[in-house]
């Protein structure tokens, strides 16, 4: 069987990019969408269960190597985990990864993706620092915001409403006030949510 793993971190992200990207024939698919990849991947219920289903003979196919993990060493022990099943793992652009050869590839890979995680995390942290800096002594930001959070786009319970009172889809909601489908999930999710309680 071929069979595509997909993740996402975060709940407002997509896996749509990654489906577009390696459209083919599947046979079976799992999703972890809003998993980080720093939860070791057996951990991950999609990529869970995932391994209780593959079998010898099949191939797992995902779009890039830092969608098994971000962790080096739980990149590496997975695949080594999955070759020594039996099974193939084609990874989108580099092609099937296999004893030796693939194997050293795959660490390296999975090397740079580590130390890039840890490189946009010190990214982040200092591009915060210089803001908060910034703010305290200006009272705006360095890039001249008025605070360090993004500002919404527009109130999740008029978003949430407005789609309810008018019965419209993700999209056409999307449309009207000018968000993504995946930014209006997460309103309409958190509505419903606060209505609940």
């Amino acid at each position: 069987m071929r069979i595509a793993y997909y993740r996402v971190s975060t709940a407002d992200q997509s896996v749509e990019a990654q489906e577009h990207a390696m459209s083919g024939d599947f046979d079976k698919t799992f999703r972890d969408e809003g998993v980080s990849g720093s939860i070791l991947a057996a951990r991950r219920p999609g990529f869970s269960r995932l391994l209780d289903q593959v079998r010898a003979g099949d191939t797992v196919c995902v779009y890039a190597v830092d969608r098994l993990g971000r962790d080096a060493l739980d990149v590496q022990a997975t695949v080594r985990h999955l070759i020594d099943k039996g099974v193939t793992v084609d990874v989108h652009g580099l092609g099937p990864i296999g004893r030796g050869v693939g194997e050293i590839i795959l660490a390296v890979l999975a090397q740079v993706a580590d130390m890039e995680r840890r490189r946009i995390a010190e990214r982040t942290s200092a591009g915060r620092g210089v803001a908060r800096k910034a703010l305290m002594e200006t009272g705006r930001t360095h890039r001249g915001k008025e605070s360090l959070g993004r500002p919404f786009a527009h109130d999740s319970a008029t978003v949430a409403r407005w789609r309810k009172d008018n019965a419209a889809s993700i999209a056409a909601t999307a449309q009207r006030f000018k968000l993504s489908a995946a930014t209006v999930k997460r309103y309409c999710a958190a509505s419903a949510m606060s209505s609940v309680e």
